[in-house]
């Protein structure tokens, strides 16, 4: 996500911060730099010069000379601007004040529309909203197989008409069904084309005229890059929307979509799928998307992260363990398992301010190495995982012939975990190791 272009961005303002002091010269050098890299994105071309223009209004006179921390003056300045060109603050759902709230889904075909109305429809059951979804997509085959399954899997009800070929009088009657049962919101999942057509748009305009919905998003996919922001020019000259959803971010180096649409329609990125699970959803947030691209982190997400997966006892419970030097590798095993499910190892630890630059050059976390580590510490006894430094030479060869792996694989995972109680104590009280000692841990 935003790969490339972070590295970019991060390697100019590297070097801008190495500079005691910055001439116009270097300034004009720095802006030509991340225009660069805003192109070799993808970013629109208006977008660029605009952003560039600002970006120089901010970065001319005496703000940046005369700064006591020139490169840091500079590096607020392009968060600050990045933050603005996708939309300044996040935008959320509006509810309505007499249930149900209608949500209207809109998109090209192949653009994960379906998928995302059913990530939407798990999402706000987070939010315990009572969410329903009603199968409007009658053009394309299997998908109204399609939303059943994946509503099953998102605990959301799916309203479907058999044998009903007019999309208008099945979101009328799944509406009239929403409201005899109560339902908090009610998720439109409407047909999609392989490219803007008067017919697709027609449709559209007669499911929302008769579902009357509070928000309708348009789903594009981020991996189409420029086509996407031209799919949302066309639908915001015919057919209203009031917000984005930007699917496959997780997949798109570049991020031009994400990063022109909002310039160009003035409508707000409301959510980004960050993977293929049901669960990678998430809110948009410019200011914390802006932090990820320059390596800033992203630590408030990181927070609501670890909310949603970790309980207050448990926490509890470990805090003390982590005090009184009793962390064992049952413990070890069981935080790792919760971490796993905030979401994919790489996205989560360039979350950690600092981890995106030291991870660089060391490729992609290698998901099956928890697998590996869960199969290690498995096949040890009770005593063993308690007590990790009296695991001799005989019993690590048991234990690597009981978990398929090598004895190798074990002395690293005892060295590791050693590592990592130093540092779990430090945090414990109030030591916040580096970057580099985080990583030492991790290798």
């Amino acid at each position: 996500m935003f790969d490339q272009l972070s590295e970019r961005l991060q390697g100019v303002l590297s070097e801008v911060r190495s500079r005691g002091k910055l001439s116009e010269d270097d300034v004009k050098k720095a802006l030509r730099e991340v225009r660069l890299a805003l192109l070799e994105a993808d970013v629109n071309f208006k977008v660029v010069k605009d952003f560039t223009a600002s970006l120089r209004e901010r970065l001319e006179g005496e703000e940046v000379s005369e700064a006591l921390n020139p490169g840091q003056t500079v590096v607020r300045a392009v968060n600050d601007e990045l933050t603005e060109l996708m939309g300044g603050g996040s935008r959320d759902l509006a509810f309505a004040p007499n249930s149900p709230t209608v949500i209207l889904m809109a998109g090209l075909q192949g653009s994960g529309k379906t998928t995302a109305a059913a990530k939407l429809a798990k999402l706000l059951r987070k939010d315990n909203k009572d969410v329903a979804l009603a199968a409007c997509d009658l053009q394309r085959p299997a998908a109204v197989e399609q939303l059943q399954k994946l509503g099953e899997q998102a605990k959301a009800h799916v309203y479907t008409v058999p044998g009903e070929s007019d999309a208008v009088n099945v979101a009328k009657w799944a509406l009239d069904q929403a409201k005899a049962e109560g339902r908090d919101v009610l998720i439109v999942d409407t047909a999609g084309r392989l490219h803007v057509d008067q017919d697709l748009m027609d449709e559209l305009a007669a499911v929302r005229k008769a579902t009357k919905p509070m928000d309708v998003l348009l789903v594009l996919d981020a991996m189409t890059g420029q086509d996407a922001v031209n799919v949302a020019e066309s639908f915001a000259e015919v057919a209203e929307f009031d917000g984005v959803v930007i699917t496959k971010l997780d997949g798109d180096a570049r991020g031009g979509a994400a990063l022109s649409v909002r310039a160009v329609t003035g409508k707000p990125i409301m959510y980004a799928s960050t993977g293929e699970k049901l669960d990678e959803l998430e809110r948009f947030h410019p200011d914390r998307m802006a932090g990820r691209i320059l390596g800033m982190g992203d630590v408030m997400s990181l927070i609501e992260k670890s909310q949603e997966e970790f309980d207050a006892d448990q926490a509890a419970d470990l805090e003390q363990k982590l005090r009184k030097q009793q962390f064992t590798l049952d413990d070890f095993l069981t935080q790792l398992k919760q971490v796993r499910r905030m979401g994919p190892l790489g996205s989560i630890m360039k979350m950690i301010p600092g981890m995106g630059k030291a991870m660089q050059g060391m490729g992609e976390v290698d998901e099956r190495e928890i697998d590996r580590i869960e199969a290690i510490v498995l096949s040890m006894t009770p005593h063993e995982r308690a007590h990790p430094d009296q695991i001799n030479g005989s019993r690590r060869k048991r234990i690597a012939a009981g978990s398929g792996t090598n004895v190798q694989a074990v002395n690293r995972l005892v060295k590791q975990f050693g590592q990592m109680r130093k540092m779990m104590k430090q945090l414990s009280e109030g030591k916040m190791p580096s970057p580099e000692q985080l990583m030492r841990g991790a290798r």
